[in-house]
């Protein structure tokens, strides 16, 4: 027995429809699967090259996040705006015009431009927080003036100024930027520094973490400043002070422990799909990651077409979403982006141009 629901944002209306299911288990005994909900987008794929409009629909989305007020912050890598989500359903652009430029520090958000954001962080006091990736920077608009800066990268390609101010610092594709616990520290995927940095948003300073400019596969239990390191593209810290780093070509998960050594946690290196022992299990050029309250890991599997999940505790990898694996069946092209907020789990579903949510599994 299925139940079929969707959501659906067209012309600022907002259409409820859930997806999720119930089956009969082995024991005889009925459970229920995690829901899925679609937030916005469209159920069906849309054709290639079919243009946006301002009625909720996207454009290659790749990151969201969440401010106090529950309103869903949505960046762009293709479409190159900024959109915001309202609780009741009221889509809005906020900010850039499509364009692939660096235009509007110091002004209104609104007239501001982009190139290449990949993902958005919220903090404590809503300031949102921008991946200006290709623009080797990160971005901050304050909702309370509306204005933007850039707070961290001067604009240009290059590696340098740690230990200055971040405004001075150079960065090498900003390509993840996530928020710790309190708020007060930015940590980047600088990409083509092959380097895990943090930005002190209390001193306005920069520093390297993890990596050292080389590329490299990291040796277990090395100082990770001191270590290589593949393909850094995502970063996520937990609750205990572990800082998970994401590697696409990689194809592995690794972790910061708070002593500053790094460790392999998932993935085998080769690409694939397997589930299993973290070690043992496979991924397929991931692209990102979050954690959730449990400070469980979930990873946008992007060549899998799927949503993995990579509990510390078992330190087990297991599929929880795409692929087919639900019911009724939920396939997913090119996830992008994940998001872990009150309990839920929200889905970029970038080549469909589409967010879904699913009860945390």
């Amino acid at each position: 027995m299925s139940i079929l629901q969707a959501d659906r944002i067209k012309g600022g209306v907002p259409f409820t429809v859930v997806l999720g299911a119930l089956f009969l288990s082995l024991t005889g005994m009925y459970a229920v699967e995690p829901a899925v909900s679609l937030v916005i987008g469209s159920l069906t794929e849309k054709k290639e090259g079919a243009k946006p409009s301002d009625s909720g629909d996207l454009s290659s989305p790749f990151g969201v996040d969440f401010d106090s007020r529950g309103n869903m912050i949505i960046v762009e890598l293709g479409g190159g705006r900024v959109h915001r989500l309202s609780p009741d359903g009221k889509f809005s652009t906020i900010s850039g015009d499509g364009s692939k430029s660096y235009r509007g520090d110091d002004g209104p958000a609104s007239e501001a431009t982009f190139d290449g954001m990949h993902n958005v962080a919220i903090g404590k006091d809503d300031a949102i927080y921008i991946a200006d990736s290709w623009n080797h920077c990160i971005r901050r608009i304050v909702p309370k003036t509306g204005m933007i800066s850039t707070i961290a990268g001067t604009g240009e390609a290059g590696f340098g100024g740690d230990g200055g101010p971040a405004t001075e610092a150079k960065f090498n594709f900003v390509m993840c930027i996530t928020l710790n616990a309190t708020s007060d520290t930015i940590h980047v995927a600088d990409l083509k520094n092959l380097r895990i940095r943090a930005v002190d948003l209390r001193r306005g300073t920069v520093s390297t973490v993890a990596g050292n400019g080389k590329k490299g596969v990291p040796k277990d239990g090395a100082l990770a400043i001191e270590s290589p390191l593949v393909d850094p593209r995502a970063v996520a810290s937990d609750s205990k002070g572990n800082l998970y780093v994401l590697e696409r070509s990689g194809n592995a998960l690794r972790v910061v422990r708070p002593d500053g050594r790094i460790y392999t946690v998932a993935g085998s290196g080769k690409r694939g799909p397997k589930d299993g022992p973290g070690l043992q299990a496979e991924l397929g050029s991931p692209k990102h990651i979050c954690v959730d309250d449990s400070d469980n890991v979930f990873i946008a599997d992007d060549a899998n077409a799927a949503i993995r999940k990579y509990d510390p505790r078992a330190k087990l990898l297991t599929t929880v979403l795409g692929r087919g694996k639900s019911q009724p069946p939920i396939y997913l092209k090119r996830p992008h982006g994940v998001c872990f907020e009150k309990g839920k789990l929200y889905v970029v579903d970038t080549g469909n141009n589409r967010i879904l949510r699913m009860d945390a599994p």
